[in-house]
């Protein structure tokens, strides 16, 4: 049997390190400006979108960015990591990407007969997986368990990933030619959907300007550490959330899976979701317990892609947005 080792061990072999104490939700808020600000030197007229990202990185959660092509998804990506100070791979999907280019694969040595694992891009604390429905569904399925439990699995070997770890998927939603549609297993693995849409005028204006000499991405610095990023998120942990808030939260995800236009409602993560969402943007508001409106207010964000609408309700242009804003209201 073959020796199977680690070219060039990495640091994601290594255990996290654990946070010894627990920031307050105004050290959370705190570090959750500094990182908005720094983006924001990047990302120009986008100031909801990019703490709903933040969000999502400090709920330990994955992000999917549908939108057209050009709006800076890519940046966004690159600016969060590098503004948390976290390693950044980027993955470009085409029809001809195999699980072994994400994920890596075990060669043998010539010269020494051993088997070697070479880890791919997926060995990162933050991934951009660009234009994931490009990918065939045997590549997309291969980021299912590094999504889901953070690991690895090549053969009978489990590498866990580096904490924190987060990744963002990016789709063009108009151009479908060529591309393979996500499976729901793999969509309901991101926490949010969400888009950025064009720059008004005066920031598309601006952004021109800003960027004639120099990209500013090229000497963003960091404004936190990965550790002060794990700390946010066990901070993000013990926001409270009462009782009738989480009833809420149950409410509306079972309405989903009873609601006569939708033929796949909200599963448990759909809760689980919503319920760290609500606890992360409350903790970068700097408080301490969430409330039901913001819980309805990040119903859309959180739920929608999750959720399949009826073949005869789309022939009447139902739409899911519209079901779960009826749900809401009701």
């Amino acid at each position: 049997m073959a020796l199977i080792v680690a070219k060039e061990k990495p640091k994601v072999t290594l255990p996290p390190v654990t946070p010894t104490k627990n920031l307050s939700p105004s050290d959370v808020s705190a570090i959750a400006q500094q990182l908005i600000s720094n983006i924001e030197k990047v990302i120009i007229g986008k100031h909801e979108q990019i703490v709903q990202a933040i969000a999502v990185f400090f709920a330990e959660g994955h992000l999917l960015l549908e939108d057209v092509p050009g709006v800076a998804k890519t940046m966004l990506a690159r600016a969060i990591a590098l503004s948390a100070g976290c390693t950044f791979k980027r993955i470009q999907c085409t029809p001809d990407l195999q699980p072994e280019d994400v994920l890596g694969e075990a060669r043998i040595e010539p010269t020494t007969g051993r088997t070697e694992f070479y880890f791919g891009p997926l060995f990162s604390q933050f991934v951009l997986v660009d234009e994931i429905n490009r990918a065939a569904p045997r590549t997309q399925s291969a980021l299912l368990e590094a999504m889901g439990e953070s690991s690895v699995t090549a053969g009978n070997v489990t590498y866990r990933l580096q904490k924190p770890f987060m990744v963002i998927a990016t789709q063009n939603p108009i151009e479908q030619e060529g591309t393979f549609l996500l499976p729901e297993a793999q969509k309901d693995r991101f926490l949010i959907r969400m888009n950025l849409g064009y720059p008004n005028l005066g920031d598309e204006k601006q952004m021109v300007e800003r960027f004639q000499l120099q990209h500013p991405i090229e000497t963003l610095q960091p404004v936190t550490s990965p550790d002060g990023i794990m700390k946010c998120q066990a901070a993000v942990r013990e926001i409270k959330v009462p009782s009738e808030v989480n009833d809420l939260i149950l409410r509306i995800v079972r309405a989903t899976r009873e609601h006569p236009a939708l033929l796949l409602g909200a599963s448990p993560r759909g809760s689980l979701g919503l319920f760290r969402m609500a606890q992360a943007v409350t903790a970068i508001a700097g408080e301490d317990s969430v409330s039901a409106e913001l819980v309805k207010s990040l119903a859309q964000i959180v739920l929608a892609h999750r959720l399949i609408v009826r073949k005869e309700e789309k022939f009447r242009n139902v739409k899911i947005e519209d079901v779960v804003a009826e749900i809401l209201n009701s």
